[in-house]
């Protein structure tokens, strides 16, 4: 059956017409937009940037690592995919499982909720940059001596958040650990062998803690 003729106002169709009407709408709403970007500039004294790609300079192990990136573009997407530090997982992408810790300023964050360009002027630390030399640090080998990995996706975000707790705190106490773990899951259940691993770091394993309190960590 052969399709109805659109109505024709003029030279044009209706369909013509009203695909005009929305290209006007769409261009005088960017153009408010690029109005009030720019009064806000002269307001608050803040250069907006974006939507391409932008100049991001980040303070990675101690080394600069300059990118271009888009201003939306997370720490941890610039990480892992414009350069070669995949240390930090993504796994929820949504700060609920851990898996992309890594240290701003000796903090833990989640990597997942921070803007790359937001992380500029700051000293981030991977889980790439805690060995010296090649050699493990403390922590790293008290995962590997209490076999506190099972799949080890969910390691690295572990092994950040109990580094920054002995930073501040060398000698914590069990819930101490559970506190500073609170926010990284392992879906595999290792947690009990990550308290061993943080406790034997810290070296107060043995005055601290019971077999019975370390299974308690779930």
């Amino acid at each position: 059956m052969k399709k109805p003729e659109p109505e024709v106002f003029g030279a044009h169709s209706r369909r013509t017409f009203l695909k005009s009407l929305g290209t006007v709408a769409v261009t005088a709403a960017a153009s408010r937009a690029q109005s009030v970007a720019a009064e806000l500039e002269k307001v608050n004294g803040e250069q907006t940037v974006g939507p391409g790609p932008v100049p991001v300079t980040l303070n990675v192990n101690g080394k600069p690592l300059k990118l271009q990136l888009e201003p939306r573009v997370t720490l941890l997407d610039a990480l892992r995919n414009y350069s070669s530090l995949t240390g930090a997982k993504e796994g929820c992408d949504r700060a609920a499982c851990g898996a992309c810790t890594v240290l701003l300023d000796n903090l833990p964050i989640y990597a997942c909720q921070k803007l790359a360009i937001e992380a500029q002027g700051h000293e981030i630390t991977t889980v790439e940059g805690l060995a010296k030399n090649g050699r493990l640090t403390k922590v790293q080998e008290a995962f590997v001596a209490k076999d506190a990995t099972m799949c080890g996706y969910c390691t690295p975000g572990f092994v950040m958040s109990l580094t920054a707790l002995l930073q501040k705190n060398p000698q914590p106490s069990a819930d101490e650990v559970r506190h500073a773990c609170a926010g990284n899951l392992c879906r595999c259940g290792t947690q009990p062998r990550v308290l061993e691993a943080a406790l034997q770091a810290a070296g107060v394993a043995a005055a601290r803690t019971t077999h019975t309190e370390v299974m308690d960590y779930a």
